[in-house]
């Protein structure tokens, strides 16, 4: 295991209603109370996200949105800004996920503008990569995950991501139960920290935290976490129950 503070955010994609977010985030604050040594996350829908965030005032749950426009403002019907993500009560924001990328078109480039608007914010930026099943069936996994961290970080400099979180989700396993053995992981997040050693210098690269996520569970979260490269996990469909989530943040107790 890693020297670096384990993170463990929670995904709660489009699920929840602001008071149904309400009581989840509570139960879970209840929950882990006597929980050290791990940082936490959860992001809401963006309606929720306000409410939560006063929920959960002074307790050691951080809260991130889900996504983010890259302007500050202007005529974009349906998108929301850093601004507005700050004034709502986040900390972090989820850049580039797989399901963006997948069902939105989201592409490299706008997530490089969406990390800037959220670094200028002073959000953490949770920036996300993966390959899908066919590339890792074709070899491509690290050709993918090569170019998804140079453009998505082009242009900035050591000093310019100070916070910044990588998630290594193998799409091939969000979400179908299916899960990248510890092994896996573990290569394609040294192949990430060395990438990012050549890229932005050794400093950075090893202080940086990287997550995995896909179908991360509490019957699994622990072997993962027990790889020298693996920093935490960006959970899914198990941070929607606060008592599956309470067991995965306190995987170490």
């Amino acid at each position: 295991m890693s020297s670096r503070t384990p993170l463990i955010a929670g995904n709660w994609k489009m699920h929840k209603t602001g008071s149904q977010a309400v009581q989840a985030a509570n139960q879970l604050k209840n929950l882990i109370n006597g929980v050290t040594g791990v940082e936490v996350m959860i992001a809401p829908p963006f309606t929720a996200l306000y409410p939560v965030a006063q929920a959960l005032k002074g307790s050691r749950i951080a809260v991130g949105a889900q996504n983010l426009h890259w302007e500050q403002q202007g005529a974009f019907t349906g998108e929301i800004s850093s601004e507005m993500l700050v004034d709502a009560g986040c900390s972090h924001v989820i850049i580039g996920h797989s399901e963006r990328r997948q069902l939105f078109g989201e592409t490299d480039a706008g997530v490089n503008r969406k990390i800037q608007a959220a670094l200028s914010a002073k959000l953490i930026p949770v920036f996300c990569i993966g390959e899908t099943e066919a590339q890792r069936e074709n070899g491509d996994t690290f050709s993918v995950l090569d170019k998804q961290v140079r453009d998505g970080l082009l242009g900035f400099a050591f000093d310019d991501l100070t916070g910044l979180v990588v998630a290594y989700e193998p799409v091939w396993a969000i979400g179908t139960g299916k899960t990248a053995t510890r092994e896996q992981a573990q290569e394609a997040h040294q192949f990430i920290r060395s990438l990012l050693d050549k890229l932005l210098g050794n400093p950075f690269a090893s202080s940086v935290r990287i997550l995995y996520g896909g179908s991360v569970k509490p019957d699994n979260v622990r072997a993962l976490m027990e790889m020298p490269d693996v920093d935490g996990a960006l959970v899914g469909g198990a941070s929607l129950d606060p008592e599956t989530f309470s067991k995965l943040v306190s995987f170490n107790h």
